[in-house]
């Protein structure tokens, strides 16, 4: 989905937990038992109630926490100092769903992409409260230019998990034609003639090739490492669905698949990020 920056590269946090005298007292405000900084608060989807920075000990590390650029719809920090450094975010996903995701990016470097690698804590799961952990990915923004190098290795990964189980807690497009919540998409949220617009526009594609899609593939969502090779970020929205929900970032689609990933967008984004969803819904 689109990514925001909601605060500055340069504002960081030299603890685990808020160093009050490292900011100004008119950039803090009270939530609950807690201090903290305006921009990590209540209104961030997927910040747990009353948790403003990860427990980072359940990885068995303390290390100063920077804000980076990351999905609108969580909080994305950064570790500094580390031999290793670390990336934190939010997130609603069970651990089972985080499971999942942890063996289909097996098989997508299996199939040369480049994925953060995903990091248990110390109790070996991969959700703490609310929080989840991946290898820290340096690198710069890619280009649009980038995104055609993608296909070939996106085929790949699509041709190796067409027989993969759904993600718990997620619906495919075409279970969403019975159903109506799954992931991020909760149907009965939405107007009734826009569901019907989206069912039919997903009805219409229903033959159409399934496998593991990454659900998100944009060039914000793709860094180029110094050696050349691009890493993809932000697995969050990683389902069993039609391929042409990546295919269509590649620009590699017909006007009916098209249409398809434009409803998906639309209902994807509803509860969270209604403006977009209705800007795009205009274009259904």
């Amino acid at each position: 989905m689109r990514r925001d920056l909601s605060f500055s590269e340069d504002q960081w946090w030299p603890s685990p937990l808020l160093a009050l005298t490292s900011m100004d007292s008119s950039s803090l405000r009270s939530f609950g038992d807690v201090v903290q900084p305006l921009g990590l608060g209540q209104n961030w989807p997927g910040l747990p109630e009353g948790k403003v920075m990860p427990p980072i000990e359940r990885w068995n590390i303390s290390a100063p926490l920077r804000p980076l650029a990351g999905g609108f719809r969580n909080v994305v920090l950064r570790t500094v100092g580390l031999n290793r450094e670390l990336v934190f975010k939010t997130t609603l996903r069970s651990e089972d769903a985080m499971v999942w995701v942890s063996e289909v990016q097996d098989v997508a470097r299996g199939c040369g992409l480049v994925v953060p690698q995903m990091v248990q804590s110390t109790s070996g799961q991969f959700v703490e409260e609310g929080w989840v952990c991946e290898a820290f990915s340096d690198g710069a923004s890619a280009k649009a230019e980038d995104m055609t190098t993608m296909t070939p290795m996106m085929s790949a990964f699509h041709a190796r998990t067409s027989a993969v189980f759904q993600r718990p807690g997620f619906l495919s497009s075409t279970e969403l034609l019975d159903s109506e919540r799954g992931g991020d998409v909760d149907l009965s949220g939405m107007p009734q003639q826009l569901v019907e617009i989206c069912r039919a526009a997903w009805e219409a594609v229903v033959q159409t090739q399934e496998a593991v899609v990454h659900g998100d593939i944009n060039v914000n969502n793709l860094l180029r490492c110094p050696d050349g090779r691009l890493v993809l970020l932000d697995w969050d929205e990683c389902r069993f669905d039609k391929v042409l929900f990546d295919l269509a970032a590649l620009g590699e689609v017909s006007p009916a698949e098209r249409r398809a990933a434009l409803a998906w967008e639309v209902a994807c984004s509803w509860q969270i990020e209604p403006e977009h969803a209705q800007a795009l819904a205009a274009r259904l």
